[in-house]
């Protein structure tokens, strides 16, 4: 495949070798890369969020034509789903994100090679192809944590076929990039982006490629915007003339989240190790995963449907509508859907499904102690930030990105508060993230698969 682009590699050195000034020409080969991949992310981005929101219709259309079809399409598409990614791309499991993390941490001179294992064209293809199949079954998960994977990977192939002439430029600077410029153009997020990859996957000096960063994210959600349209993901819900006393149900509900959050993210993990331990053959998966589908088919057809998709539907309706307070068990559908998806061994994010159970114990919480329809607004997106933080253990991220979503910046400070509330909270029930956990076992996987190989 590399031969294909020898002809254009031999025309750029021409074209850059006539650069006199080698300070220049330094600085544009150094940026070129990054500028090609964000393009390309942009464009990966806006085509996924079209396939999976066309997932997510196809599901309702199936169950608003006749609601018994979940009990056929749950099991086929958890199955599939994990068959797809078990047979051909085993590290595109799950969110994508611990695969980033763990690939920043294999960017060493020593490492760098594992890396393939978790950011490929392999790994996108089958990544779009496995989430969609699972949320079109009726798996409760997002695209956002996959779009991060398939941008870190579109960034490592550009680096990877850069010539021999090339200047160098890090592997692990490329990733983190490539993540925070996924991250970005798939919320339409820039500053969430920006704050993700420092506070989330950076632990370098920022000051190395704070300009790659802010031009791959610049350049990604402009790309995005360009084909979907200048858009907000959910829009501007109204919270004007909301006192301060606000902050009180503000901090109950970011407590809430961030315990019941750290507390499924424990239970999680707790599956993923009981399957590990257990279910040892595919017999056994695929017998478990239809158990899994039929439970989450019998809770949509009998109790409620909402336990179904992203839960970004969920969101838009408390927000955006009248109809603003959930019954008290939608909190625990929309765990406990995102549960049992995200272990199911397919592909599929948990960013939407963790700010729809944060919106759900807002909305819940304040219709118990009767708060204003606008007060009830900015309690709910209290929650979303709380229960996203309760996930990642990232509060600016967490803030940010819905600061970014709603377009509320005069709510900066409620968010913040919930988001540092839910991170104390939090830590009561696991001192560690979801993501961080799934990251070692990664790392633990991929290195001794590797110890085994020299053995």
């Amino acid at each position: 495949m590399l031969k294909i682009f020898t002809p254009i590699r031999k025309g750029l050195k021409k074209s850059f070798d006539n650069i006199r000034n080698e300070q220049l020409k330094n600085n544009l080969l150094q940026a070129i890369p990054f500028w090609i991949g964000s393009v390309i992310t942009g464009i990966f981005a806006v085509m996924y969020a079209h396939i999976f929101a066309w997932g997510e219709k196809l599901l309702a259309l199936i169950l608003n034509w006749h609601d018994w079809m979940i009990f056929m399409i749950a099991p086929i598409g958890f199955v599939l789903s994990w068959w797809l990614v078990k047979e051909f791309a085993p590290y595109a499991k799950g969110s994508g994100i611990p695969q980033v993390m763990a690939a920043v941490e294999l960017a060493n001179p020593k490492e760098h090679t594992k890396i393939r294992s978790l950011l490929s064209l392999k790994i996108i293809f089958f990544k779009i192809l496995s989430s969609v199949i699972l949320v079109i079954g009726g798996g409760a998960v997002g695209r956002e944590g996959p779009t991060i994977q398939i941008a870190g990977s579109i960034f490592r192939k550009v680096n990877e076929y850069l010539p021999d002439w090339w200047p160098k430029i890090s592997k692990k600077n490329m990733i983190m990039t490539g993540a925070a410029a996924g991250l970005a153009a798939a919320f339409n997020t820039p500053l969430g982006g920006i704050v993700f990859a420092v506070e989330e996957l950076s632990k370098t000096h920022i000051n190395y490629f704070k300009t790659a960063l802010f031009t791959a994210v610049i350049i990604a959600g402009l790309t995005a915007q360009t084909l979907a349209g200048s858009y907000l993901y959910l829009g501007y819900p109204k919270t004007h003339d909301v006192s301060l006393m606000v902050m009180f149900p503000i901090i109950l509900v970011a407590g809430v989240s961030g315990i019941l959050a750290s507390q499924l993210s424990v239970m999680m993990l707790a599956m993923n190790n009981w399957k590990k331990k257990n279910l040892s053959t595919d017999k056994a998966n695929v017998i478990f995963l239809v158990i899994c589908a039929l439970f989450i088919a019998c809770i949509a057809y009998f109790i409620n449907r909402e336990i179904l998709g992203s839960g970004k539907e969920i969101m838009q309706r408390v927000l955006f509508t009248h109809n603003k307070h959930e019954e008290w068990y939608v909190p625990v559908l929309r765990m406990l859907g995102p549960a049992l998806s995200f272990t199911s061994g397919g592909a599929g994010g948990i960013f939407a499904p963790a700010l729809a159970a944060g919106a759900s114990i807002g909305s819940v919480i304040s219709g118990v102690i009767h708060l204003t329809q606008n007060e009830t607004n900015v309690v709910i997106l209290g929650g979303m930030v709380a229960f996203l933080t309760g996930i990642t253990r990232a509060p600016f991220t967490s803030a940010i990105i819905v600061l970014e979503m709603t377009d509320r910046h005069s709510l900066i400070f409620h968010l913040m508060l919930a988001g540092m509330i839910s991170s104390i909270a939090s830590i009561l029930v696991s001192r560690h993230s979801l993501y961080d956990v799934i990251k070692v076992n990664f790392l633990h996987e991929i290195r001794n698969q590797d110890r085994n190989e020299t053995l």
